[in-house]
């Protein structure tokens, strides 16, 4: 068993998904396996990462995209994620606030008073 890099997918996990991956159907031999592809786009998603910036160890970054946008449109990422949801990768979870929306009671604003609670005096 080899040891995994920090962002690249386990033996047993790529045991376990390989075989939902298209076979590769163009004229000439692919660059890279499916596993290589894959790690490398778990590398992108997971550093957060622009496309350029992927490490030479994975190859060209367009031949990279390219197989991401392949795999993408196939509805792969869908299945091998249900495949592999038993073991879950808690490590990147994270919320962003930009996307929760929280009543202006529970931020512990001060209550201002209403305009309309406001009464004139009468003459």
């Amino acid at each position: 068993m080899t040891i995994p890099k920090r962002y690249e997918i386990t033996d047993e996990q790529w045991q376990r998904i390989e075989s939902l991956f298209p076979p590769y159907c163009t004229g000439r031999p692919p660059k890279l396996s499916n596993r290589q592809a894959f790690n490398a786009i778990l590398w992108i998603l997971k550093s957060g990462a622009a496309w350029r910036d992927l490490p030479e160890r994975y190859g060209s970054w367009k031949t990279v995209y390219s197989r991401f946008r392949v795999l993408a449109d196939a509805g792969l990422f869908e299945k091998l994620f249900r495949q592999l949801i038993d073991d879950p990768d808690l490590e990147n979870v994270s919320l962003d606030s930009t996307s929760i929306r929280v009543h202006q009671k529970a931020t512990g604003a001060k209550k201002m008073p209403a305009a309309s609670s406001k009464t004139k005096p009468s003459v």
